[in-house]
């Protein structure tokens, strides 16, 4: 039943229908659930910090049980952006519902589309890449996964890094600095593997052209067959999807730098170099993602088998809490900045 539970996901999708076929306030019906009901259950829900013993840990590691759920996810992704694009074009420009529809598909562009095209880039089978990239596709953020596979997980907590938000940094700005930061960055990843590979940049070994080619082709194909107007829904969708990721980015690792040694290299990456946290609805919506701690220190470790370390940063509520107080800055930064004294004195 435990392996069961990561089905929780799929309450979103159903939510998201309510919102397409109601009218009115209905249509934010995904947000009401996901960003009012969940963060006040987790206020009330202890977190949950309990591992897996080493022995049911290497058996879970390979129930495809867990792997199931994810290839899920894909049909389900690609048949809700089809069901948004029929909706929208027959939904008024400008309406109550023009704008609840595109945010509840905004969330199934990040919850779905983006995290678990994320958890899929990590595996090393490249079927499951392909699904992973499948998946981002629906979000028009291709570029994530040369970025965040060869840059994010090499430089996170230091400098160098688009995606870790430094301390007292707006997030508003930082969402701009953080996802063309990575855009660029994805390209000159790409440039320098082909480069070791003496392979020339412009051809399709080079990731970030076939991506751009398969966003361009979706676009397309959207404004021809569908017009100006669900373009630009889809577009905006697709935003909110990104916002949403680069809001996570900047609660994973806010404020949290490696040290710096004599030579200008950073300590490896520790648990205490992301943000943790065990509040259990929003750790299983997002498949363990808030565990983010055991995730960078090993990136390749599935979702079901990852830690909770007791040296780990902890957050004061689940992802979905965290992303509410990040948007009212005061009390993010009264909150945070304090909390992260303990973990980094020197700031």
């Amino acid at each position: 039943m435990h392996r069961l539970k990561y089905l929780l996901v799929f309450t979103l999708p159903l939510t998201v229908v309510v919102a397409f076929e109601m009218e009115g306030l209905w249509t934010f019906f995904p947000m009401l659930i996901f960003f009012c009901v969940v963060p006040i259950l987790e206020l009330f829900i202890p977190p949950d910090r309990a591992n897996l013993e080493k022995k049911i840990a290497e058996d879970e590691k390979n129930k495809r049980i867990y792997d199931y759920i994810l290839y899920a996810t894909l049909p389900i992704q690609v048949g809700f952006v089809g069901y948004f694009l029929f909706v929208m074009n027959n939904t008024v420009f400008g309406s109550l519902e023009f704008f609840g529809r595109i945010i509840s598909m905004g969330l199934m562009c990040g919850v779905i589309g983006i995290n678990v095209g994320h958890e899929l880039g990590h595996r090393l089978n490249r079927w499951e890449q392909l699904v992973g990239e499948m998946l981002l596709l629906t979000s028009l953020n291709t570029h994530f996964l040369p970025y965040h596979n060869g840059g994010h997980h090499k430089n996170v907590a230091t400098p160098a890094d688009s995606a870790t938000a430094r301390k007292n940094e707006i997030i508003f700005l930082y969402w701009i600095r953080s996802h063309f930061g990575s855009y660029v960055e994805a390209w000159q990843l790409e440039n320098e593997r082909l480069q070791r590979e003496n392979k020339p940049w412009f051809s399709f070994r080079n990731r970030m052209i076939g991506y751009s080619i398969a966003n361009v082709l979706l676009l397309s194909g959207i404004g021809f067959f569908l017009g100006i107007y669900t373009l630009m829904a889809f577009v905006i969708a697709a935003v909110i999807g990104i916002l949403l990721l680069e809001t996570v980015n900047y609660i994973e690792h806010y404020g949290l730098l490696r040290n710096q040694r004599d030579n200008g290299s950073y300590e490896p990456v520790r648990h205490q170099h992301s943000w943790n946290s065990d509040h259990v609805l929003g750790r299983t919506i997002l498949f363990n993602l808030s565990r983010h701690s055991d995730h960078h220190f090993s990136g390749s470790k599935k979702y079901q088998v990852l830690k909770s370390h007791a040296n780990s940063p902890q957050m004061p509520t689940g992802y979905p809490g965290m992303m509410l107080m990040a948007l009212a800055q005061p009390v993010w930064f009264r909150i945070m900045n304090e909390r992260l004294k303990k973990y980094q004195p020197e700031t």
